[in-house]
């Protein structure tokens, strides 16, 4: 596997962190390929993507497939190796494991589900090229006291913190348990993906300490969220085990804690354009740890 580093300065088209909110529009494709352009996801996927930014697949894995997938995981987050490795994000109060990163180097499984067409297929079609895993991880919700994560945008942390220089990275979460209305699933504002929101304040040194398991710098005033949510609501995804859902990186999206019975489990992939690579941070003062934010270019094949 060849490694490369990018060093280049780029041109900010997404200013962030800087004294005040503001919004601008989006100054990037959402669907980079053609809408007839054969993949998983088909036409009517691709438009829906497009529309809303984004679109649910409501059985991707088969139950054989999710008992591999869900086993795994469920390995991963009894192994003391695991829970003792930075890569391990903890809750705050319980200790219980709530998200374990480079799930696709820690572990052969995941890394084939990473390699499966029906998923590194969707994103070359959304994305109209070869792509790289920018992220990746398992996020587990148990129930009784499992805590959400506030409204944000991907993009906006990813350009800031990691250099991503354009809008052209997409994330799936695959659900390993069924995803309720009431067990913290994902919420996204439809429409949101068109509108950057340029978040006010400076980014703390070493800020993904803290940000993984409660994101401050980078989070959107009340009066955001109300405005972007005025003209489409707010969707909940729900799902079976097995069912995913696509969403373009600068959907704002948050999720709510898990106070039921019922756990929540889901694998997450960040792919990212090769045409795309991150650069220096545009708004941070130094890069995250690679198991966060990719350096590692090479396409997945």
């Amino acid at each position: 596997m060849t490694t490369t580093y990018n060093h280049r300065r780029t041109t900010d088209s997404y200013p962030t962190r800087g004294p005040a909110e503001t919004m601008m529009p989006r100054r990037d494709p959402v669907v980079w390929s053609a809408p007839d352009t054969p993949g998983p996801l088909g036409r009517a996927g691709l438009l829906d993507f497009e529309r809303t930014g984004f679109t649910t697949v409501d059985t991707l894995l088969g139950p054989d497939e999710v008992a591999l997938y869900r086993a795994e995981l469920d390995r991963l987050v009894r192994d003391p190796a695991i829970r003792s490795d930075e890569r391990a994000v903890v809750e705050p109060t319980s200790h219980d494991i709530r998200s374990v990163f480079e799930v696709h180097r820690i572990s052969e499984v995941f890394a084939s589900l990473v390699r499966d067409e029906r998923v590194v297929g969707a994103a070359r079609q959304i994305l109209g090229s070869d792509v790289y895993v920018h992220q990746s991880r398992i996020n587990v919700k148990p129930g009784f006291g499992a805590s959400g994560f506030y409204w944000h945008s991907d993009f906006e942390t990813w350009h800031a913190e990691d250099g991503l220089p354009r809008m052209r990275a997409v994330s799936v979460s695959i659900a390993l348990t069924d995803n309720h209305a009431t067990n913290g699933s994902l919420m996204i504002i439809p429409g949101s993906h068109r509108t950057f929101l340029s978040c006010a304040g400076e980014t703390p040194r070493d800020n993904y300490k803290k940000s993984l398991r409660m994101q401050e710098a980078g989070t959107p005033s009340n009066e955001a969220i109300t405005a972007l949510s005025e003209p489409n609501g707010i969707r909940l995804i729900t799902g079976r085990s097995g069912s995913a859902t696509w969403f373009d990186c600068n959907c704002m999206h948050g999720s709510g804690d898990n106070i039921t019975p019922y756990p929540r489990s889901n694998v997450f992939l960040v792919f990212n354009s090769v045409e795309n690579t991150a650069a220096e941070p545009f708004a941070a003062p130094a890069r995250r740890p690679a198991f966060v934010g990719a350096r590692d270019f090479t396409p997945v094949r």
